[in-house]
């Protein structure tokens, strides 16, 4: 009889597990560097070069000019400035309508932040990939601490709890460092 339950409890953690793995806390980032665009403005980001500074929150998002991946640049925008305050870069990335995130940097990032191309090499570094459509990523944010290892990240299709989450891990790091 407890024999029956082992493959029962086998098939139920394997439907309790995220369709996406993504980069655990504790993994070390690996690092990139892409073509990015602030307020319409192009250049190479860097995350070497970022995190320098300080913590890097670093989000992936579907494709510009979506309706959700729209909402979070809106509030990831309307975040910006206190992200800044605690010494962290915020940069998002994407592989979907990379032809125009130039332009998604001006309209819904609202010249606040960055965004880039997720590269293929990229997208499989951080394992990102969006299972519907693949080339393109799906939406997970990481916080990258200035020694390149993850110490926050979340994996959701829905754009809400991403700002939140990584302004959490973004004062808790802080603090840790004052502390």
């Amino acid at each position: 009889m407890k024999y029956l339950a082992v493959p029962a409890l086998l098939a139920a953690a394997a439907f309790a597990m995220p369709a996406n793995a993504a980069l655990p806390v504790g993994a070390k980032a690996p690092d990139f560097t892409t073509d990015a665009a602030v307020g319409g403005k192009s250049f190479k980001f860097a995350l070497k070069a970022a995190l320098k500074k300080g913590p890097v929150v670093l989000y992936f998002f579907p494709a510009a000019f979506t309706a959700g991946c729209t909402i979070e640049a809106h509030e990831f925008a309307e975040a910006s400035d206190e992200f800044k305050k605690h010494g962290a870069t915020l940069i998002g990335l994407t592989a979907g309508n990379a032809d125009r995130i130039k332009e998604f940097s001006v309209q819904e990032c609202r010249n606040k932040f960055p965004v880039g191309l997720a590269t293929p090499t990229t997208i499989t570094g951080y394992d990102v990939t969006l299972p519907q459509k693949a080339g393109w990523t799906n939406r997970t944010s990481y916080v990258i601490a200035p020694n390149g290892k993850v110490i926050y990240m979340l994996s959701e299709p829905s754009p809400e709890g991403h700002v939140k989450g990584t302004m959490a891990a973004v004062k808790a790091w802080k603090a840790k460092k004052k502390g």
